[in-house]
């Protein structure tokens, strides 16, 4: 009998899980409220909003509803659990934009947008999970960068994680997909980039090393670091000092510090950045 009890377990939890298989809507999209509303700010095509019931007397919700509405989007209330079914984190909100496919740049559009310059462009050596790759564009976006590069096979892509963890920023920052990374570096660096791999066995750390001028900061994959290819193709290599017993830090935490490093050593030499947008965040401007 106590088998019997075990199978028919088994049983109803695979029911459970091709039950939300079929509730799940198809398409892609975008969860959570910052998300929702950074969208809208960027004039992303959105083809209908789906919010969870009982959200009603949710001020917040409410006006970002209200924004739908103005915009001509077609506002959906769905049971809580489709949103669940589809939300790549638990993370709602209560809300999700169903979009289409995502409009990946190319590498010159990215090259375009650099100008004349310092310039950073950031490019991912086969980056595979997406909280990482949404974390670095939210940073590289942060910064003023001027495009992200990834691979077009075996890395993360612009899906419902990667718009949540970015908090939106994928939709202000160009990011090209391309079959081939290190004739990508190439491509940059006809267009006057020095091409700078980020390794902690480089020689020199970031301050030995400047990250001046016209930079594509080259990180590479969470297990393997940058591949051989893509180590030949970079002019430079540097590392982030580093005091600590911990081994390193995380890619999206080292990028993180390096496009920041970019950004001190450049800011006087970068034109006046735009005022930033109110609300939504956290008073110093973070958001968790």
């Amino acid at each position: 009998m106590t088998k019997r009890v075990r199978g028919d377990k088994r049983s109803g939890r695979t029911s459970d899980r091709q039950a939300a298989a079929k509730r799940r809507p198809a398409g892609e999209y975008i969860e959570g409220r910052r998300a929702a509303t950074e969208a809208l700010r960027a004039g992303f095509p959105v083809k209908r909003a789906l919010v969870a019931e009982g959200e009603g007397k949710d001020a917040a919700l409410a006006q970002l509803v209200a924004y739908l509405h103005a915009a001509g989007v077609p506002v959906i209330t769905r049971p809580r659990a489709e949103l669940d079914a589809l939300s790549a984190h638990g993370a709602h909100q209560g809300i999700a934009l169903e979009v289409g496919a995502f409009p990946y740049a190319e590498l010159a559009d990215i090259v375009a947008r650099a100008g004349e310059g310092p310039a950073l462009v950031v490019v991912l050596d086969h980056v595979t999970d997406a909280g990482n790759f949404g974390a670095i564009v939210r940073s590289a976006e942060v910064v003023g960068a001027a495009g992200v590069v990834i691979a077009s096979k075996r890395a993360a892509e612009v899906n419902v994680g990667a718009y949540k963890t970015s908090a939106g920023a994928v939709m202000h920052l160009p990011i090209a997909r391309v079959p081939n990374i290190a004739r990508a570096l190439e491509d940059l660096k006809a267009a006057g980039f020095w091409t700078v791999g980020a390794s902690e066995h480089a020689e020199g750390t970031c301050w030995e090393t400047p990250l001046t001028g016209r930079i594509a900061l080259v990180m590479g994959s969470e297990g393997e670091g940058l591949s051989r290819l893509v180590l030949e193709a970079c002019d430079d290599l540097v590392r982030l000092p580093q005091r600590g017993m911990t081994e390193s830090l995380n890619v999206a935490q080292a990028t993180t510090a390096l496009v920041y490093e970019w950004l001190r050593v450049n800011e006087a030499a970068l034109p006046a950045a735009p005022e930033p947008q109110v609300g939504g965040g956290a008073a110093a401007g973070a958001e968790v």
